[in-house]
């Protein structure tokens, strides 16, 4: 009988399972020391790029003005560098009025209901692995300023732009519509001026041990997992849509081509702000590491199920060099990162100013998305936390929430929900363009 080699769930004996793998790779790959330092070479002159360009004072992320996303004019030079980079800032997505007016709205909503009274803490431990301070997260999904935010019509203007910097198209194969997108819900986040935090530690979401394990993750990087890491495209949707996610209490259940979230308030670069290791190709180093002889045989270098996958000085030094913050953002820029690219979150003492923001990532539709945003929609109509959260459920009886009436053309398309004769009807096919 042959050994199995892939896990759609979680293998029980996780050990064996890691000890599996790494016997596969090694017999595929061949020479891993050797193939480990071809991918060092690829990496190393990206990391000297960033550097250098820090020792300048320069900013390394891509900034796209939204006017240019929708005037169709945005330059190919800058094009170019958020497929090296894999993020960007896009400035003006929506007005600073329009994004303050959001914040005093959602301060609003959760006052009026009486949130803090009963919030209960958070209820996952889904970065309890990294270096953490304890998150400003709220688990608020329904409020007017989040779903108007998400059906907003420069929000999905947006999300197509950066949609079409992948390949949705590939192997003879419609991976994704990259002009639709499924209105993925997320959470706020609120941090007060004076806060002290230590941040959030490096890591990456989308799947952690899964990246080694799943069918279609070892499809998603055949190229890296066969020895060919010259061929490998991090832009190609190809099988990103087939990745299931092992359950746990936060999980991703969608194909995400971009995180990201849109400023409520104006934030300094140095102020605790998110920043990435803006190289897309350094996967390849992440799956690699492990079968480097000076790993524990059951190690994936801390890669551990229902957690973020961490990425360290210890295992991974070369890609911590090429930290690199965001620049200052206004309310009303929206920021976003490539769903494989490295990121974390500075440290800060007493910050100045807020740190608000409305997570909305791009999640284009394809037949993953559509069946999740079917029970998105239904969650919503009950107000109930998404079904990738965990269930807190705090605004089912909160009487201010976004109700379904509410919702435009974008937001019921992205909800998969038809309009009909004045009769509101849940489709299950994928929304048409």
């Amino acid at each position: 009988m042959s050994e199995q080699t892939s896990w759609t769930s979680p293998p029980e004996d996780f050990p064996a399972a890691v000890r599996t793998i790494k016997r596969m790779l090694r017999e595929q790959i061949g020479d891993v020391g050797a193939y480990f330092k071809r991918i060092e070479a690829l990496i190393e002159p990206k990391v000297l790029e960033i550097e250098a360009a820090h020792a300048r004072g320069e900013n390394v992320w891509p900034i796209v003005q939204y006017a240019d996303i929708e005037a169709g004019t945005v330059p190919q030079e800058t094009i170019d560098l958020i497929h090296r980079r894999g993020c960007a800032v896009v400035r003006g997505q929506v007005s600073p009025e329009q994004a303050t007016e959001w914040d005093q709205s959602l301060v609003n909503y959760v006052d009026s209901n009486d949130f803090m009274t009963q919030y209960r803490g958070p209820a996952d431990n889904f970065f309890g692995t990294l270096d953490a301070s304890k998150p400003e997260i709220y688990p608020i999904y329904w409020s007017p300023s989040q779903m108007e935010a998400r059906q907003h019509e420069h929000t999905a203007k947006t999300q197509s732009f950066l949609n079409r910097l992948w390949k949705s198209e590939s192997r003879g194969v419609t991976w994704f519509d990259p002009d639709q997108d499924s209105m993925y819900p997320d959470r706020i986040r609120r941090r007060p001026p004076g806060t002290t935090s230590k941040g959030l530690g490096a890591h990456t979401d989308s799947g952690s041990i899964e990246r080694w394990f799943t069918p279609a993750y070892q499809q998603v990087f055949e190229s890296i997992f066969h020895g060919d890491i010259e061929s490998y495209d991090p832009w190609d949707g190809a099988f990103r849509t087939e990745v299931d996610e092992y359950p746990s209490s936060t999980m991703c259940s969608v194909f995400r081509s971009f995180q990201g979230w849109l400023a409520m308030s104006e934030m300094q670069d140095d102020q605790g702000v998110l920043w990435t290791v803006p190289i897309p190709e350094a996967m390849a180093y992440i799956l690699i590491r492990p079968l480097l002889d000076d790993v524990p045989e059951d190690s994936l270098c801390g890669a551990a199920q229902g957690m973020a996958l961490g990425i360290s000085e210890e295992w991974h030094p070369l890609l911590m060099r090429a930290r690199a913050g965001i620049p200052t953002v206004q309310p009303g820029d929206s920021v976003w990162w490539h769903s494989d690219v490295i990121h974390g979150v500075a440290s800060v003492e007493q910050q100045e100013g807020w740190g608000n923001v409305i997570y909305i990532p791009a999640a284009p539709m394809c037949a993953k998305n559509a069946a999740y945003a079917q029970d998105v929609a239904d969650r919503f109509r009950r107000g109930e936390s998404p079904a990738d959260f965990p269930k807190e459920d705090y605004e089912v009886e909160w009487a201010n929430r976004f109700r379904e009436e509410q919702l435009s053309q974008i937001g019921a398309r992205g909800l998969g929900i038809t309009r009909k004769a004045r009769r509101v009807e849940r489709s299950a096919a994928l929304p048409q363009p």
